[in-house]
C-alpha cells in the first residue's frame, strides 16, 4: 500500500456494535475473566507474568483443557496486564489487583471499551512479530541478551512487513471492486508484498519467498484471530506434510482455500483504521463529513469511489431539510478555481438524491452563469413545469464545465473520449464557438479534446481552438 495515495473511505458499523464485538473476542473476554479471578494469593514474576504454579488455576478459571491450556491462559494474562485490567501492586512481592480499566468493560462508553481493545490489539501485533519461543531460547546469549543475527530476524523489518500486509488487506477490503467482505487467499496477500508490480512471470526464487512469507503469515494470523482482527482459515496442514502423498494427491489443488484464507472483521477494519490515523495517514470513513458544511462534502467526496460518495452524501442529506440543504450545496458549488467543475458535478449528483422540496432553491439560480445550466437539468429531470430554455452561451459553458469535471474525476477515460467524439460529430462548428467560452478551464478542455479525438483533422481543430482560448485568457 502506497503511503502517498489516498485511501478509499471505509464503512464502519456503529461504535456500540464494535464495542460488543470487542467484548466478545476470545482474547479480551479471557483477559477480563482472569482479571476478575485474580486475588490476594495471585503471584506474578518480574515481567508481570503469572508464576508457573498458578497457570493451571488460571486455565481452570477459563474452562481450558488440553496441551495448550496453560499457554492460552498465559497469553490472556499478559493481555490483562498490558491493557490495565490487572495492576501490579507490589513488584517485589508479585501481588496484583484489579486494574482501573476493568470497570470500563462493564460501565464505560463504547469508546472506552474500544480503547481497551486497541491496547490489546497492539500487544498481540507485537507478539505476532516475534519469532517462535524455542528459536528465541536458542538465540539467547550467556548474558541473557538475544543474538538477533543468529535468528536471521530483524524486529523492525518484521513489524514493517506485518504492517504492510495488514495495510494491503485493508486496502483490498475498502476498495471499490476489491475483496469487500470476501476472504483473501493467503498466497495473494503474501505475493502483494514480495512480487514486484512490473514482474511478469515470477522466478522460482520469488515464488520460494512468497511461500515462506505465506507460512509466516499463517502463524501470525493464527495469533491475530483470537483478538478479533481477522477471520482466518489456516493453511491445510496436509500441504506441509512430508508424508501421506496419496492423501495430498487426492486433494483438489485448484482449491485455493487450502492455502489459507483471511478477511478483516468489522472490528478489524476499525482497528486498522485507528492505527492508520495514529500513524498520520488519512483514512476516511463514510459518515465523517455528515456534520460538516457542503463545501467539505463536495471537496471531500471528490476522491471517493461512486458508491462511497453516494453513501456519504446520503448521510449528509439525512441530517438536513431538503430545501436548505439544496441551497447550501449550490452555494458551495460556485467558484472559478480548478476544483470547481468537479464540485459542481458532485453537487449535481447530490441534488439528484433530493426530492421536489428543493425546487425553489434550483429556480433561484436559473439566471446564475455557473449554476443555471445544472439547475435546468435538475428541474427537467424532476418534471418541473415552466423551465426556461438555456441560451447557447449557457449550453457551451455547461459543456466545458462538464468535460472539465470529467477530466478531473477520471482523466482521459473511454467514456470521456466517447463524449468528445459525440460533441464534435453533432456540432460541426463546436470548436469555432467553444474557444470563446468564458470559463477558466476552456483551454485545458479543448487541449484534452485534441488529445482524445481519434480523427486527426478534428484533433487539429481542437488544438487550434485551445491556442485561441489561451491567448484570449492572456496565457
Amino acid at each position: 500500500m502506497s503511503e502517498s495515495s489516498p485511501l478509499p473511505p471505509v464503512r464502519l458499523t456503529t461504535e456500540a456494535e464494535l464495542a460488543r464485538d470487542a467484548l466478545a473476542t476470545p482474547l479480551l473476554s479471557r483477559a477480563a475473566r482472569l482479571a476478575r479471578w485474580a486475588g490476594p494469593d495471585t503471584r506474578v514474576g518480574a515481567g508481570g507474568e503469572l508464576v508457573e504454579e498458578q497457570l493451571s488455576g488460571a486455565a481452570d478459571a477459563l474452562g481450558l483443557t488440553g496441551d495448550d491450556a496453560a499457554a492460552t491462559a498465559s497469553e490472556a494474562w499478559r493481555v490483562a496486564v498490558d491493557t490495565g485490567l490487572v495492576e501490579i501492586v507490589d513488584e517485589e512481592e508479585g501481588t496484583v489487583a484489579a486494574g482501573a480499566d476493568l470497570a470500563l468493560l462493564t460501565s464505560g462508553a463504547p469508546q472506552d471499551v474500544l480503547g481497551v481493545w486497541l491496547t490489546a490489539l497492539e500487544a498481540v501485533l507485537a507478539d505476532a512479530s516475534v519469532p517462535d519461543l524455542d528459536d528465541l531460547v536458542d538465540a539467547m546469549e550467556g548474558g541473557g541478551e538475544i543474538d538477533f543475527s543468529s535468528l536471521d530476524w530483524d524486529p523492525e523489518a518484521e513489524a514493517e512487513f506485518l504492517d504492510g500486509v495488514l495495510g494491503n488487506l485493508y486496502l483490498l477490503t475498502v476498495s471499490e471492486g476489491g475483496a469487500g467482505e470476501s476472504p483473501v487467499p493467503l498466497p495473494a496477500l503474501a505475493a502483494s508484498m514480495i512480487v514486484p508490480d512490473d514482474m511478469g512471470e515470477p522466478t522460482n526464487d520469488v515464488l520460494e519467498q512468497v511461500s515462506d512469507a505465506m507460512m509466516r503469515l499463517d502463524d501470525q494470523f493464527r495469533l491475530l484471530e483470537p483478538v478479533g482482527l481477522v477471520d482466518f482459515q489456516p493453511v491445510d496442514e496436509t500441504l506441509m506434510a512430508d508424508t501421506d502423498e496419496e492423501s495430498s494427491a487426492a486433494a483438489d489443488d485448484a482449491d485455493v482455500s487450502r492455502y489459507g484464507m483471511v478477511r478483516l472483521t468489522p472490528l478489524g477494519l476499525y482497528g486498522l483504521r485507528a492505527r492508520l490515523l495514529e500513524s498520520g495517514r488519512s483514512a476516511p470513513a463514510v459518515g465523517d463529513l455528515a456534520d460538516k458544511g457542503a463545501d467539505a462534502l463536495l471537496d471531500g467526496t471528490a476522491a471517493f469511489p461512486p458508491t462511497a460518495a453516494r453513501a456519504e452524501t446520503e448521510q449528509w442529506l439525512a441530517r438536513r431539510e431538503p430545501l436548505p440543504a439544496a441551497r447550501e450545496l449550490l452555494a458551495a458549488a460556485r467558484g472559478g478555481d480548478a476544483g470547481a467543475p468537479l464540485r459542481r458535478l458532485h453537487c449535481q449528483q447530490a441534488l439528484s438524491l433530493v426530492g421536489l422540496e428543493a425546487e425553489p432553491a434550483l429556480r433561484e439560480v436559473l439566471d446564475d452563469a455557473e449554476l443555471g445550466g445544472l439547475a435546468r437539468v435538475w428541474l427537467s429531470e424532476h418534471g418541473a413545469a415552466d423551465v426556461p430554455p438555456p441560451s447557447e452561451a449557457m449550453i457551451f459553458w455547461l459543456t466545458i464545465d462538464t468535460i472539465a469535471a470529467q477530466l478531473a474525476a477520471e482523466g482521459n477515460s473511454a467514456e470521456l473520449q466517447g463524449l468528445v467524439e459525440g460533441l464534435a460529430q453533432q456540432h460541426g462548428g463546436f470548436f469555432a464557438a467553444a474557444w470563446r467560452v468564458d470559463h477558466p478551464a476552456t483551454p485545458d478542455v479543448l487541449e484534452a479534446m485534441g488529445r482524445l479525438h481519434p480523427d486527426k483533422k478534428v484533433a487539429k481543430e481542437a488544438r487550434k481552438a485551445a491556442f485561441k482560448a489561451r491567448s484570449q485568457q492572456g496565457g
